[in-house]
């Protein structure tokens, strides 16, 4: 046996998991040069040797859970993969307007075919609010899915208090699921911004005839005013180097008696590097934010109404998104082969173990400029 696999070992079983057990979250390895690659490459080595079918697990989810609430990932983090993330993020910009539009390349434009097959009939791509627990499968979970979208796109609403007639820019809109939920339900507008070109042209299909505009647009290049704000999970690829001048941007877009909602992933910690194995293959330069960081660069050009953190929903969530994916499989692989199947469902998995373990959260902060005098009233 191999110093490496005992280490492994020795390791997992920290959380309870064995090497060659029968349980579901009990690692199968079918290629030895597993561990090695492990020690030597961390988190980029365990999802690329994944996607190689180098090991299985029954339950990834279950897995990730079990690993990340025994804080393994914290004892094998220094090597050489994260010591040049980390180098690389300190001289570099690396979510620069230049660089920002590499997400929008190989992530959202990969093909709207299988975005349409996951999400929800709205197609949101954030955090459902799911409310009471759900045990439903089947056609009644796609309805579950469905419902969790609109309770979230209504939240939204409810919390900057949108009427009809106002005008809203969305940072980050998507296909224009909550422009169009906006326009339909409360009678607003809205100009919703994204990098993505197949998600800008599908979501020009999808809102026609409602009062929204879609642009092609970075952030960076924003100079109008707007009676609200909202950001749903754009945030995560600004990069620290760019908190500030975001913030700032979203200061000077605001009129003085609106909201700015921000709806982010967060994490516990304030790490200055993206993930290595999500950077490579799912979010180039995704960089998830801290409470101090988001205090730290709102200083100064916000006051903080209310924060609310509802990421045990992102679990349910992304488990709904893989049924989905999972299902419509067949359907797909002609245009996606069985390495990118792979890599989806380790990408889905592993994060609703995160956010299982608490060691990922959902966020949504309400800002305002100067304060609501007698106080923000929270709706949730």
């Amino acid at each position: 046996m191999s110093s490496a696999r005992t280490f492994a070992e020795q390791l997992l079983s920290k959380a309870d998991i064995k090497i060659g057990g029968n349980r579901s979250w009990d690692l199968s390895v079918h290629d030895e040069r597993v561990f090695n690659r492990v020690l030597r490459h961390g988190t980029l080595g365990l999802g690329e040797a994944y996607m190689d079918g180098w090991w299985d697990v029954e339950k990834l989810d279950e897995f990730f859970c079990k690993v990340l609430s025994a804080h393994l990932d914290r004892e094998i983090t220094f090597n050489a993969t994260v010591f040049f993330s980390v180098i690389k993020a300190y001289f570099f910009n690396l979510q620069s307007n230049s660089r920002s539009k590499r997400v929008g390349e190989q992530h959202y434009d990969i093909g709207n075919d299988l975005y349409e097959a996951m999400l929800d009939k709205r197609m949101v791509y954030t955090c459902g609010y799911w409310g009471a627990p759900s045990t439903g499968s089947g056609q009644a979970a796609a309805r579950m899915l469905d419902e969790a979208q609109e309770a979230k796109l209504d939240l939204v609403c409810k919390k900057i208090g949108l009427k009809a007639g106002d005008r809203v820019l969305d940072i980050g809109g998507g296909w224009g699921s909550f422009a169009k939920f906006a326009a339909e339900r409360y009678g607003a507008s809205t100009v919703a911004i994204t990098i993505s070109k197949e998600q800008a042209t599908l979501g020009r299909e999808l809102c026609a005839d409602l009062p929204v505009e879609i642009r092609l647009q970075d952030y960076r290049e924003l100079d109008e005013k707007f009676d609200h704000i909202i950001s749903l999970g754009m945030f995560e690829h600004v990069g620290p180097k760019n908190y500030r001048e975001y913030f700032k941007i979203a200061n000077r877009c605001l009129k003085d008696d609106g909201f700015f909602l921000l709806h982010t992933i967060g994490f516990n910690l304030s790490v200055p590097a993206a993930e290595p194995w999500t950077d490579t293959y799912v979010f180039p330069g995704g960089v998830l934010p801290s409470v101090a960081e988001i205090g730290k660069d709102t200083e100064g050009l916000f006051v903080m109404e209310d924060w609310h953190n509802f990421g045990a929903d992102y679990d349910k969530t992304l488990m709904a998104w893989f049924k989905n994916f999972d299902a419509a499989w067949p359907a797909l692989r002609d245009r996606y082969d069985d390495r990118f199947y792979r890599m989806w469902k380790y990408y889905l998995l592993m994060c609703a173990g995160g956010f299982r373990a608490r060691n990922l959260q959902l966020w949504q902060v309400v800002f305002s400029k100067d304060g609501v005098p007698g106080g923000y009233k929270s709706v949730r």
